[in-house]
């Protein structure tokens, strides 16, 4: 089912539920290393197309998360969902490719999710050095409210995280 997902800022953007055929453009665009150390918490080997095939196969028999694809002037730009973490806690969380960073899709994107999403509060996670995924996050609504540590495959090296609420 395609939602629409305009906003002033970005009024191509069409949300739909993700289908086998989007996973190898996924797969493509967290190879990126920029990408990839910005998100800071990623897969252990993000070259590895079993492990990630595997991963999505799983996540999409998951009926607790809602899983959308973002379609920017028909084309697949990333992804953008919301989970249940390991702390039984309602999460989002969103990949944006990087050739389409900066034109406002990922907060069209989480905006549209978020409409879709009744449950609140809902938490998300940034890396604190993520100034782009903080902004997305704090124009959707979402606060900081805590930090937090964890350890960057991305980076090999532990990574200082923001905690952030949406009520």
């Amino acid at each position: 089912m395609e939602r629409t997902a305009s906003t002033p800022e970005t009024p191509n953007i069409v949300l739909r539920d993700v289908t086998m055929s989007d996973l190898p453009i996924f797969f493509d665009q967290q190879l990126d290393p920029e990408a990839n150390r910005m998100a800071a918490f990623t897969t252990k080997d993000p070259a590895d197309r079993d492990a990630f095939m595997a991963r999505w196969t799983r996540i999409l028999g998951d009926e607790t998360t809602r899983n959308q694809t973002i379609l920017f002037d028909g084309q697949v730009a990333g992804s953008v969902a919301s989970y249940v973490d390991e702390d039984g806690r309602p999460e989002v969380t969103y990949w944006i490719g990087k050739s389409y960073w900066g034109r406002g899709i990922a907060t069209g994107a989480l905006l549209a999710l978020l409409d879709q999403v009744e449950e609140r509060p809902l938490y998300a996670r940034a890396a604190k050095d993520n100034v782009g995924s903080l902004r997305v996050l704090e124009k959707c609504g979402f606060t900081r409210i805590g930090e937090d540590r964890g350890f960057s495959n991305a980076r090999g090296e532990e990574v200082e995280e923001f905690i952030l609420r949406l009520d």
